[in-house]
């Protein structure tokens, strides 16, 4: 849930399709353009691999670019297609601009796409890659490309990249009475878009599982929000939690084995549980007058940080699982500060702030308490690391369309994701 609102269905006759993922439907295109990058980026030059379908090099070459960090070289302006490092004339690649070189082989064998890849430092002639090269495989060509560009930016940058991850999100589309959502998952770069669930009433607040095998969600069937789980793989889908009242925000534990969600009861008052899934055992996290709700795990599983209004107005707190000491608060320096969530190391809180009368996306860090804003829009909700915690994604306005928008962590790079027809939010970066 965003802004502090409180869950409840929208009008309009249910109409829930398979559970099933559904690629026949028609579903929104996210197109992606970058909007800001460094002063300097990084000349790169990936080479074409011979042999496979796919042009891995130029899919991996917009990974790299989209990050604002990367510049790759035109096909045209390649001096060579070398295959491997032994044919590179380090002054013809320094002429051409290029101060990293990726080129490789096709390696592919029956039921599989893979490529030996080796990358050069072109300014110092040192290979990053040991042996022959790095050998990487793939079911499809695509993933292939998304795992090339993974492994560059590793190796040039000392992050592992996250293009080879998927993102879930919430389209909408139409207008009050007839809109219809729908659950969609997709590869980082907005491709490969596929429905999990299709439905005329609101689905909210999807939460990947650890291992990216189960997506939790709030969906209103029936015309009451009740929580689900359901494996992407197959289709097996499980309702955990339709409990009187509010049933909302669900999110997994590190270990897999439990959620966090939050659920009003008959009295109303918004409070945050942890629900055990093999054995539906329920225990309370929360309890307080105030409204308490949005919670998130810290990575080892030992506390669970969420917004409440107990002080006055929306901040953040932190409550440790299993002890029962009062929350902490976390959050300061505005009187609105809502939906936390985690980097995987632990790191950093990111969380929607009211900034000079805008809601936007900020960053903490936990260790100091020092805090910053990073987004620029007036409506900005729903943060969410990438699992290399180098980025965050966030949904926004652009001219009244809900569009995506991922932003580095230092703020120096960002690019938005829109959608060819009606709005996303609620986006939601899956694991490695």
């Amino acid at each position: 849930m965003s802004k502090f609102v409180r869950l409840s269905p929208r009008r309009g006759s249910a109409w829930l399709l398979s559970a099933l993922l559904l690629p026949s439907l028609a579903l929104a295109q996210l197109r992606i353009d970058i909007t800001s990058g460094v002063s300097d980026p990084i000349p790169v030059a990936l080479v074409p691999i011979v042999g496979l379908a796919d042009d891995l090099a130029s899919i991996a070459s917009d990974d790299l670019v989209r990050t604002g960090r990367f510049r790759a070289l035109a096909r045209a302006a390649l001096p060579a297609q070398p295959s491997r490092s032994a044919e590179l004339q380090s002054a013809q690649w320094r002429s051409a601009g290029a101060d990293y070189v990726v080129l490789g082989r096709n390696v592919s064998a029956p039921g599989e796409f893979a490529a030996e890849v080796e990358i050069v430092n072109m300014l110092t002639n040192v290979r990053l890659t040991s042996g022959a090269g790095q050998r990487i495989a793939a079911s499809t060509p695509r993933r292939l490309a998304h795992l090339i560009a993974d492994l560059v930016h590793e190796k040039v940058l000392g992050v592992r990249g996250a293009f080879a991850t998927h993102l879930a999100y919430v389209s909408v589309d139409g207008s009050p009475p007839a809109q219809r959502y729908q659950l969609i998952i997709a590869d980082a770069d907005g491709a490969n878009a596929r429905i999990v669930l299709d439905s005329r009433l609101p689905i909210m607040s999807p939460s990947w599982s650890p291992d990216g095998e189960w997506l939790a969600y709030v969906s209103f069937e029936g015309r009451i929000s009740g929580i689900y789980v359901q494996r992407l793989r197959s289709g097996e889908r499980r309702r955990v939690s339709a409990r009187i009242g509010i049933n909302g925000a669900p999110a997994w534990s590190p270990d897999g084995r439990q959620l966090a969600l939050t659920l009003s009861g008959s009295a109303g008052n918004l409070d945050v549980y942890v629900l055990e899934l093999s054995s539906q055992q329920l225990t309370r996290l929360t309890n307080d007058a105030g409204i308490d709700t949005e919670p998130t795990w810290s990575p080892d599983g030992k506390q669970i940080y969420f917004t409440s209004d107990r002080g006055g107005g929306p901040q953040i707190y932190r409550a440790t699982v299993g002890v029962g000491d009062a929350p902490q608060r976390v959050s300061f320096g505005s009187r609105y500060n809502a939906r936390p969530r985690l980097s995987p190391d632990g790191r950093w809180l990111a969380f929607v702030t009211l900034d000079n009368g805008a809601y936007r996306i900020a960053i903490q860090d936990l260790a100091s308490g020092a805090a910053r804003v990073l987004s620029k829009g007036r409506n900005d909700e729903s943060p969410s690391f990438a699992p290399n915690g180098a980025a965050i994604i966030f949904a926004g306005k652009e001219r009244g369309a809900g569009t995506l928008t991922v932003i580095a962590t230092d703020g120096l790079a960002s690019q938005r994701l829109k959608a060819d027809k009606g709005e996303v939010r609620e986006p939601a970066w899956g694991p490695f």
